[in-house]
């Protein structure tokens, strides 16, 4: 049993519904936050689930403030990194948003991001998809949060196992645990006073450590606007039909 990290914004994605009533396979793909949150009772949970890769989706800047020893031996530990999240775009964005420390001006800059992160990740979707078809499961996918760009990559994941969009959403809307477990932790007025040299407002502050659905919704929507759908995103990054299907079995099980 995971019990301590089943209090993480960390779980196995099968048991989600599909169309045709399928469901996604369990112990395949799993989701988590960065490994910043991992106590010793964490990491022995993790390994013995026995992870055969790991996808990092934080930048090096991120993955140098908290390295993971995540991979067991015979694991292959994939850096792709997705610098389209706020911890991953430097000083200036934070400046930024200190500038105008409001909840409308976060959310503008939530939603600017996620619409940005299917194209980031475009280019790493190839590596991540050889290596579910190539037999590294279960994979864990991970950023720092759990929850933007994990989020966008599960949720593109899940979309082309045919999952409907209101379920991929309860999903992300489940990492909302991130920034219950980091306001209970009691540093966090403390850590961002040191980002932006004030106290945000309580609001603007809600909106950067929590989950919004329209934030998914705005990359979901760039993947239809900018390639037609899904599909086409997936044929974009030189997955063919043929391995799309491949990829849809592994997902999904009668």
């Amino acid at each position: 049993m995971t019990i301590a990290l089943s209090r993480l914004n960390f779980r196995d994605i099968g048991g989600l519904p599909a169309y045709g009533n399928k469901t996604v396979r369990p112990g395949v793909l799993f989701r988590s936050e960065g490994p910043a949150s991992f106590a010793e009772d964490h990491h022995a949970e993790l390994a013995a689930m026995g992870f055969r890769s790991v996808a990092d989706l934080r930048s090096e800047l991120e993955r140098d403030k908290a390295p993971h020893r995540w991979c067991e031996p015979g694991c292959s530990l994939l850096n792709l990194d997705m610098n389209t999240d706020l911890r991953a775009q430097g000083e200036d964005m934070w400046m930024a948003l200190g500038r105008d420390p409001t909840a409308a001006r976060a959310s503008e800059v939530m939603a600017q991001n996620y619409g940005q992160m299917p194209r980031a990740f475009l280019p790493h979707l190839p590596v991540m998809t050889e290596a579910l078809l190539g037999g590294d499961v279960p994979m864990l996918v991970h950023c720092t949060a759990g929850k933007d760009r994990t989020g966008v990559v599960i949720a593109l994941f899940l979309e082309l196992a045919g999952v409907a969009r209101d379920v991929i959403v309860q999903d992300y809307l489940k990492s909302d645990v991130f920034g219950e477990n980091l306001t209970m932790s009691g540093h966090l007025k403390r850590d961002l006073n040191a980002t932006f040299g004030f106290l945000p407002p309580d609001d603007m502050v809600a909106v950067l450590i929590g989950v919004d659905r329209r934030f998914l919704d705005q990359a979901l929507h760039a993947v239809m606007v900018q390639w037609g759908g899904i599909d086409g995103y997936f044929e974009a990054a030189g997955i063919d039909a043929a391995r799309r299907e491949a990829l849809r079995d592994l997902l999904v099980t009668v």
